[in-house]
Order: C-alpha cells, then sequence, then structure tokens
C-alpha cells in the first residue's frame, strides 16, 4: 500500500498566478520610483534597492511567462514543448545582476573613499524607501497564504522578504544623512544592499548550470523514488532510472521496470504502469514520467546502468 501526501500546488494555479502577477505590478512600479528617486537624490542605496527589487521582479517575470510558455504544445521539433525559454531568460538575469552588484559595489567603495564626492538628498531618499518598505509588505501579505501550499508562490514570498530588509536598511541610511548629515550611509547601505544580491545571482546560475547539465533536480530523493516502485507487487527490478529536469519544477523521470511474467500473462501490467505514474506525480511532483516495463527474464540480459 502507498499512502503519499496531496503534491503542492505549482504555479499553473490561477490563483498562484494572480497572486503573483499583482505582487510583479507592485514590485516594478516601486523599482521603477526607485530608479528615479535614485537619480533625483544622488543615492546609491536606492539604485542598489532598485537592483534587488530587479531580482524579484526578474524571477516573477521568469515564472509567469513558464507558466504560459509551458502551456504551448510541442511539436516534431521541440518535442518537449518551450519550457526551456525560462532557463535562457534566468542565465541572462543572473549575469545582469552580478553586473549591477559589482558595478554598485565599485561604486560604493568609492564613495567611501571620497566621502564629499556626492550629496545626497536625504528627504526624498527617506519617502522613495518607504513606499517601497510598504509595497513589500503589502506583496508579502498577499502571497502569506499561498506560500505555504506552493513552493513558487514561497520563492517568491522569500524574495520579497529579502527586498524588505533592503528597504529598510535603505531608510536607516536616509535617517543617519538626515540626522547626522553623514552622507557615507548611503555607500554603506548600498554595499549591504549589493551583498545580498550577489550570493541570490550565483545560485540563479548555479540552478541554471545544473538544469543545462541535466542534473537531477534539488531535493530530489533517485532510491526513495527506486524503493517507492520496488513497493508495487510484482515489481522485481527497477534499472536504467535518469532523472532531470526541463526548467526550475518541471522533472522528467525514465526508468526500466522489471515485473513478474504473471503480471503480463493476466494483464495486470497496464495498471500498474498507472498506478507507477500517479505515485510520481502525486508524491514526488513528477508530471512526466516514462517507463519501460518488460519481464524479469529480459533485464537479467541487460546491462544496468542506474
Amino acid at each position: 500500500m502507498h499512502d503519499h501526501a496531496p503534491a503542492p500546488g505549482g504555479i499553473r494555479s490561477a490563483g498562484s498566478r494572480r497572486l503573483l502577477a499583482i505582487s510583479l505590478s507592485l514590485t516594478a512600479t516601486v523599482m521603477i520610483v526607485q530608479v528615479v528617486g535614485a537619480m533625483l537624490t544622488g543615492s546609491l542605496a536606492l539604485l542598489a534597492d532598485a537592483a534587488h527589487m530587479f531580482t524579484d521582479a526578474s524571477a516573477l517575470v521568469i515564472a509567469l511567462i513558464a507558466a504560459t510558455v509551458a502551456a504551448r504544445p510541442a511539436d516534431d521539433r521541440r518535442t518537449f514543448g518551450y519550457q526551456r525559454a525560462e532557463v535562457f531568460g534566468a542565465l541572462i538575469n543572473a549575469v545582469i545582476l552580478i553586473g549591477l552588484a559589482t558595478w554598485v559595489a565599485i561604486e560604493g567603495i568609492g564613495r567611501l573613499m571620497d566621502p564629499g564626492e556626492v550629496e545626497v538628498a536625504g528627504g526624498l531618499m527617506l519617502v522613495v524607501a518607504i513606499v517601497g518598505l510598504l509595497a513589500n509588505a503589502i506583496s508579502m501579505w498577499l502571497l502569506s497564504r499561498a506560500q505555504r501550499t506552493s513552493i513558487n508562490v514561497r520563492g517568491a514570498y522569500l524574495e520579497v522578504m529579502g527586498d524588505l530588509i533592503g528597504s529598510a536598511a535603505v531608510i536607516v541610511a536616509a535617517i543617519v544623512i538626515l540626522v547626522t548629515g553623514w552622507m557615507p550611509a548611503d555607500a554603506v547601505a548600498s554595499l549591504f544592499i549589493a551583498a545580498m544580491i550577489i550570493p541570490r545571482a550565483i545560485s540563479l546560475l548555479r540552478e541554471v548550470f545544473s538544469v543545462l547539465a541535466e542534473s537531477a533536480p534539488k531535493g530530489t530523493a533517485v532510491s526513495e523514488i527506486r524503493t517507492h516502485l520496488l513497493g508495487y507487487e510484482g515489481v522485481v527490478g527497477v534499472h536504467d532510472v535518469h532523472v532531470w529536469q526541463l526548467t526550475r519544477g518541471a522533472p522528467v523521470f525514465t526508468a526500466h521496470v522489471s515485473i513478474e511474467p504473471a503480471l503480463f500473462a493476466d494483464g495486470r501490467s497496464t495498471q500498474l504502469l498507472t498506478e507507477m505514474q500517479a505515485c510520481l506525480a502525486d508524491h514526488f511532483d513528477v508530471e512526466h514520467s516514462t517507463f519501460q516495463i518488460e519481464p524479469a527474464e529480459q533485464s537479467d540480459c541487460e546491462p544496468h546502468h542506474a
């Protein structure tokens, strides 16, 4: 007997997509406001926070595009459809983010070395930062319930939380400038935000390379899947197991399953195939699985690779 808990909701959920779209609208609007505010105030921290929000906006755009692109039918040339478009988009975003964070860090260090070079309008900087903080708080509230059941929304929720911290850092810097007139506070805040961006961009790059290398998705235990399949009555072996992902949240599974000849004789092999595919979809969130069912005698003659 298999007792599988329901798989978490995904990006394809209409409710999740709607919440993500609202959060994206808020994030993109505030990002533009921060860029304009940075130009008007001379604040590097606001510009860094805008770059930080760009990480979230790009992640949300990628997720929403992936949901739309994934719905496009496969064709004879793209037999898996267009889901890999998300991966290439993520690669471009990661490179841009690393470039932006590096520039902010260099500029921030330069301002620390020559603090009198730029005057920052602390009052306007504070107003823009508060707007960003409020927008992030609203986004977190919108996503708070859905993030408990959707791993995709959970990721967006954590990204917005990071933005909230970045906006708080800008607010602190603006208050310091207004109270003490110490302009380097802006540069310190910008370096803090840049330090938050770079690890996330590198993590995104690692995920992209993992997908392109067709590695098993993070958190997928191949041995656990094999154990589940071996638990079905009549299954005597599972080999040539391969697990990879087309993009985040789109794992693919293939395996050869050796079964007792009696299952072929009484026609139960088709039912077994249906049950195993349901097992992977419900318990391991693998919607695309392919099994080659073979009699045990045949598998004894084949070389096993996994």
